[in-house]
């Protein structure tokens, strides 16, 4: 029997989401995105990377309210993937991580974190191999996914749906992306400090510990500010609480791995003691 093992190189939508973080990166940068170009070239709505793509996003947000019918719906993308031309598909891919190659440190490129990676992952097995290559291993990874799907989630506005569904011009999509997402959302409601923060946060895709080392700097920051606000504070309860939150970003700092929820954590803390300050200013 064949091992069934994930391959980053060859998953076409953990490829997809990093090649839209990396356009982030480089346009809150000011830097001309390869990587949106790459997108252009390789996932226009006649490539076969294009097909299989929307299957991947099929099985990441599609859900459905019965085992039942998320096992139907799970076997009905399986067929709709052996209907993708596979030696095209595989000619697709190897010029598309060429050209990423060509243009990014390729090793750089994949060390990013992604939150799903897990789906991403087993979504690539059940659409590269097949249940006689690992009986066992086939069916725990097609009932991970059917457990995924009838999860209850409420949608949240992600880069990789923007660009994967609509039928829209690939680059007009990605602008609207980057506008909406880093502009429109952050740019008046969010402090200095905040700003920065995902700054770092987006160009994480690029350098893997840029984000960990900055926000160990940052919680060290946070924590001297606390302590002088708290002085200023008159209720004990307050008190109580900021020497909470100090304990909990001594906590975060020594943290091996930043999740997404930990830059959540942090954005929040930064409007605490933009709060103090206001209430101490008044």
């Amino acid at each position: 029997m064949s091992r069934i093992k994930h391959s980053k190189v060859k998953n076409t939508g953990l490829i997809f989401e990093l090649l839209v973080r990396q356009v982030a990166a480089d346009t809150m940068n000011n830097k001309q995105s390869k990587a949106l170009q790459i997108i252009k070239r390789n996932f226009h709505k006649d490539s076969e990377l294009s097909k299989e793509l929307k299957l991947y996003r099929a099985l990441h947000e599609e859900k459905f309210n019965t085992d039942t019918k998320a096992e139907r719906f799970l076997d009905a993308v399986i067929r709709s993937k052996k209907a993708i031309n596979e030696s095209t598909l595989k000619r697709e891919k190897y010029n598309l991580i060429k050209e990423i190659r060509n243009s990014y440190n390729i090793e750089d490129f994949f060390k990013a974190r992604i939150s799903n990676y897990k789906i991403h992952a087993s979504v690539f097995k059940l659409f590269e191999f097949a249940e006689a290559d690992d009986p066992k291993e086939y069916i725990n990874t097609k009932f991970q996914l059917i457990e995924h799907i009838c999860t209850t989630t409420t949608k949240t506005e992600t880069a990789v749906p923007l660009l994967a569904t609509e039928n829209k011009d690939v680059r007009v999509l990605a602008s609207k992306l980057i506008v909406d997402r880093f502009n429109e959302k952050y740019s008046n409601a969010l402090t200095t400090e905040q700003k920065k923060l995902l700054r770092q946060y987006i160009n994480s895709v690029t350098t893997s510990t840029s984000l960990k080392d900055y926000i160990v700097q940052e919680t060290v920051t946070l924590r001297d500010q606390l302590k002088t606000l708290k002085t200023s504070v008159p209720s004990k309860v307050l008190k109580i609480k900021i020497d909470e939150v100090i304990n909990l970003l001594s906590r975060l700092s020594k943290k091996h791995i930043v999740e997404d929820k930990d830059v959540l954590t942090m954005l929040r803390y930064y409007e605490l003691v933009n709060e103090l300050k206001k209430a101490k200013g008044k």
